[in-house]
């Protein structure tokens, strides 16, 4: 057994198959950090304090969670950490559906759904309302002997979340290795010179100067846009690179923080701890316990 890689899982659909559904009562989570070429969705009820990692986040859920992940090296597992529930119900799915444009799912009554599926290659988190409005259709779908219908109820769960508002995207679009997607062409603009620029200073006034406006309006044009202020969006690019780095390099964490765009390392130790919830170190550590190969 060796430490720091992530299992790469070979799942139980084969070539045919385009569902694989498991549904499970237990009292624990044992099963390491892993990523896998399908997409998944996973429901977990009845388990507080149990530590959710997908990808650099790392967050303890409630008493439901239901998460979507469309990466296929998108590393994810859910730890017992403080948990003590006896009766954890988690249903999984793991489906093979190509969503891509020159398939039945490119026509319009399906935009949604191609959305919902580009954004959770970072892994999507649906809020409450949206997990009660499917949970019927999730605690049977296990029951359904024909492929057909249970093909037809999971298609409708899914459907069903891409029309929720409220989803949360989980890993970071550098850390998934996601492309920008914006429905402005400056703004897009402004992202991928980002995205090719984050290790050095980027200005307020160059931004500005790409999108051609003035800083005040570009400002208020950015954040109307992306709900971040520019400043806000840098940092988070630059911690998803440095998270990224901290899992698959053994660059020094100094290094890794001058890297990515962090003028000194106090400066990044800080804000890495402020953003994620410890220090570079930590999440470095937390991330090797839990990798194994098998």
């Amino acid at each position: 057994m060796v430490e720091s890689k992530v299992i790469h899982e070979i799942t139980q659909l084969t070539g045919k198959d385009v569902l694989y559904i498991a549904e499970r009562r237990k009292k624990e989570f044992t099963y390491p950090i892993h990523n896998h070429q399908v997409f998944e969705l996973n429901f977990v009820e009845h388990a507080p304090g149990v530590r959710r990692i997908v990808g650099d986040s790392n967050e303890v859920i409630g008493d439901y969670d239901l998460v979507l992940i469309t990466g296929p090296d998108l590393e994810h597992v859910w730890e017992q950490n403080t948990c003590n529930s006896e009766d954890i119900h988690e249903i999984t799915v793991h489906f093979d559906i190509d969503f891509s444009d020159d398939t039945i799912f490119g026509r319009n009554p399906f935009r949604s759904l191609q959305k919902m599926m580009h954004e959770a290659k970072k892994g999507l988190c649906f809020p409450m309302d949206a997990i009660m409005k499917v949970y019927p259709m999730l605690c049977t779908l296990s029951t359904i002997k024909d492929g057909f219908y249970a093909f037809q109820q999971f298609l409708t769960i899914l459907y069903e979340l891409s029309l929720c508002p409220g989803a949360r995207a989980l890993a970071t679009s550098s850390y998934a290795n996601v492309e920008v997607a914006s429905d402005s062409r400056r703004v897009l603009k402004v992202k991928n010179y980002i995205n090719q620029n984050y290790m050095n200073e980027i200005r307020l006034n160059d931004m500005a100067d790409i999108a051609g406006m003035s800083p005040s309006a570009f400002s208020r044009f950015f954040k109307l846009h992306t709900g971040r202020n520019l400043t806000d969006y840098i940092i988070d690019m630059r911690l998803g690179y440095a998270s990224r780095m901290l899992v698959d390099s053994t660059h020094s964490i100094a290094e890794i923080g001058y890297g990515c765009g962090f003028n000194n390392l106090s400066n990044f130790n800080r804000i890495f701890r402020k953003k994620k919830g410890c220090s570079p170190s930590e999440f470095r550590e937390n991330y090797h316990k839990t990798r194994i190969i098998v």
